[in-house]
């Protein structure tokens, strides 16, 4: 993968997501002169579209994409009926709820929700990392207890940060003029989002990435040893 594709893929939801839909609001509200709440339906779409695009590109259930899919399109149904422009900024709020709680059942269902999109950046795509991981998941490697704490500790973060950020916009949604909170639940979402990286990094994904590191070697210093082993036995028998 080359470095621009790199940054598209990691760049290009976050423009659409926000930037898009922030610039499209003013465009429509100042220089189109639409009402708060046509400017607000209006700039929702793209990232509607963007959702219902990845689920038929990728042809399979996501679990996020799921989510934020059923999330927005009922409750921009419910903002048109309703005509209330505070309730369509509530929606932001009510789609990190909806991620946060589907996240946090994950957990209490065995399956974090969040390991997937950790997993390809502490493995690396290196074989070594990838059987290493396998081995720490399964239950089979000496760390393996204290690997899997971590990672529900990871998804713990995600789905606490996630609902903690639905209560501000919602507070927010209710409580600031609404050309305020456009453009302030921004600043609340990437808020939001890098404390939760600093702070998911430090308890789970940064200790995972140790033990991941550390049963590579000792992975590597067994089949070191079972050479050896294996060695002497050849010999004698060659003798």
């Amino acid at each position: 993968m080359t470095t621009k594709t790199s940054k598209q893929s990691t760049f290009g939801p976050l423009i659409v997501d926000v930037a898009v839909p922030l610039g499209s609001y003013y465009l429509f509200k100042d220089a189109f002169g639409m009402s708060t709440f046509a400017a607000l339906a209006w700039s929702s779409v793209v990232p509607a579209l963007r959702t219902v695009w990845s689920l038929v590109r990728e042809r399979r259930t996501n679990g996020l994409a799921g989510l934020i899919l059923v999330v927005n399109v009922v409750s921009l149904v419910l903002s048109f009926v309703s005509g209330d422009p505070r309730l369509m900024l509530a929606k932001d709020g009510a789609v990190s709820s909806t991620i946060g709680i589907g996240i946090l059942v994950s957990v209490a269902l065995g399956r974090p929700m969040m390991t997937a999109g950790m997993k390809p950046f502490l493995v690396k795509g290196d074989q070594a990392k990838e059987a290493a991981w396998q081995r720490l998941a399964s239950g089979r490697a000496a760390a393996s207890a204290a690997f899997l704490r971590k990672e529900r500790t990871f998804s713990v973060v995600w789905g606490v940060a996630l609902l903690a950020e639905c209560v501000a916009r919602v507070v927010g949604a209710y409580t600031i003029p609404v050309d305020t909170m456009v453009w302030m639940g921004t600043v609340v979402m990437v808020g939001t989002m890098v404390l939760t990286f600093l702070v998911s990094g430090a308890l789970g994904a940064g200790p995972m990435e140790a033990m991941v590191s550390a049963e590579v070697e000792n992975g590597t210093e067994a089949e070191v040893a079972g050479e050896e082993v294996a060695l002497p036995v050849e010999e004698a028998v060659a003798a």
